[in-house]
Formats: structure tokens, C-alpha cells, sequence
């Protein structure tokens, strides 16, 4: 074997290993606690009332997935209830998770590209 060989072997295993560790991470997010659905956000709104105007907090998703007071019927909302609540707390948490775990996934798609390129580049030179 070639240097230039064990090289690309070892770099190879390298990104395989950073594949591995940013997998292990995910896995320690989602045991952690609930994880948002993709798209989600924590969104905050203006209501009134008789005694004045309140802030209310509500879970937004980009498609219909929540149940709805109506029966068989989906929202793109979940209601939170105000600033402090354990629903507000508890949702913005798990979209904090779904963030972290986006971005680790993004990096695992990166470091696989990587992968693929290595190894291209290896049949390229032959």
C-alpha cells in the first residue's frame, strides 16, 4: 500500500468517526427529552381580554400535524398558554433540541459527502 493510500484511509476513518461521535450526540438529544417536530417554532401572540391585552404563546408548524378541537381535523397550532408555563417551557426546549439535532444531521450529510468525495477522488486518479 502507498502512502498516499494510507492517507486517504485514514482520513477516511476520520470522518467516519466524526460520523459516529455527531450520531451518538443525537441520540443522547432525543433521550434527553421531547423533540419538536421538523419546522416547529414557539411563536408569541397578542390577545385581549376584558381586564387588558395578554401574551400567549403557541407552537407553530409549517403543515397541519396538532389535533384540533374538531374531531379528525389537524392545526398547524398547539397552544402554550402564557410566558413561565410549563407547555410554553416545555415546547421551547424541544425545538431548541429539534434545532440541535437539525444541524448535527446536516453536519452528518456534510462529513458523508466528504466520504464520497474521498473516495472519488481516489477512482479519478487511478
Amino acid at each position: 500500500m502507498t502512502a498516499k493510500q494510507d492517507d486517504i484511509i485514514n482520513r477516511a476513518e476520520l470522518l467516519q468517526q466524526g460520523i459516529a461521535t455527531l450520531q451518538l450526540q443525537i441520540q443522547q438529544i432525543k433521550a434527553s427529552g421531547e423533540v419538536a417536530p421538523p419546522g416547529c417554532c414557539v411563536l408569541r401572540y397578542q390577545a385581549r381580554g376584558q381586564k387588558g391585552t395578554y401574551w400567549y404563546y403557541k407552537l407553530h408548524a409549517t403543515e397541519p400535524i396538532f389535533p384540533a378541537t374538531q374531531p379528525e381535523k389537524l392545526t398547524k397550532y398547539k397552544h402554550l398558554g402564557k410566558a413561565g408555563t410549563p407547555a410554553h417551557v416545555n415546547a421551547v426546549i424541544s425545538v431548541a433540541r429539534r434545532i440541535q439535532i437539525d444541524y448535527l444531521q446536516s453536519c452528518i450529510d456534510s462529513l458523508r459527502q466528504n466520504w464520497v468525495d474521498l473516495y472519488e477522488s481516489l477512482k479519478e486518479k487511478k
